[in-house]
């Protein structure tokens, strides 16, 4: 199966097609950035399909970051792999950026958890926490770096995401071993890939992952009241 996958849920604008028999990308582009995924993401799709050596008909699936992340951005991936879908009869997964960010170290078979930290600011950081074999044993959340701190157990934890470096500095601090695998501003696009090939389209349905609510709130005190 050909999987395509894209992400804008963080700091990058990411497109693979990955073909799941040999697990291998195809054609993969990623390019970091802050801002202007919206008119980066369509062309960076059209020339990753066209350097696959194939076409939209020859996809079996769409892979979507979904957060959390930026909330414009992560919706800018979200609406062009539903546009995709729906032009092409093929089922759109989402995939959570803490899960595709842990994805890499879980696979490589370390013996410890694993913690994803995405930097929230202001002193938070997404979280999620796996086992070994990667199931979760700390649901995705925002929380204070201290207080993700004292939920990693007592034993090695290895890190990863932009908040990793943050989170390891406040484990070392109450005496925990901590290692930081990487601290990348996204996650490798063909996790997502893989991640949403193994996903059960039922289950991973590619919806917004936002984990807070936005900072932007209706003014209802200036609302035109209906007729």
């Amino acid at each position: 199966m050909r999987v395509l996958a894209i992400d804008t849920a963080l700091e990058a604008c990411s497109a693979c097609v990955l073909e799941t028999d040999t697990g291998e990308s195809l054609a993969l582009e990623s390019v970091p950035m802050l801002r202007g995924h919206a008119e980066a993401l369509v062309p960076m799709i059209d020339r990753v399909v066209a350097a696959s050596g194939g076409g939209f008909q020859d996809l079996g699936r769409i892979a979507v970051a979904i957060g959390p992340g930026s909330f414009t951005g992560l919706r800018v991936a979200i609406s062009a792999g539903r546009a995709i879908a729906l032009a092409t009869g093929v089922p759109c997964v989402g995939v959570t950026t803490l899960a595709a960010l842990a994805a890499p170290v879980i696979a490589s078979g370390v013996g410890t958890l694993v913690a994803a930290a995405i930097d929230a600011r202001h002193g938070s950081i997404y979280f999620q926490v796996f086992a070994p074999a990667g199931r979760t044993i700390v649901t995705p959340r925002i929380i204070p770096l201290r207080d993700a701190a004292r939920q990693l157990g007592t034993g090695s934890v290895r890190m990863v995401g932009s908040g990793a470096a943050l989170l390891a500095a406040e484990a070392r601090a109450i005496g925990l071993d901590a290692v930081v695998e990487t601290v990348d501003p996204a996650a490798d696009i063909r996790w997502v890939a893989r991640l949403g090939y193994a996903a059960n389209p039922a289950q991973a349905t590619p919806k917004p992952f936002y984990l807070r609510p936005p900072d932007a709130k209706p003014q209802d005190h200036v609302r035109v009241p209906r007729r």
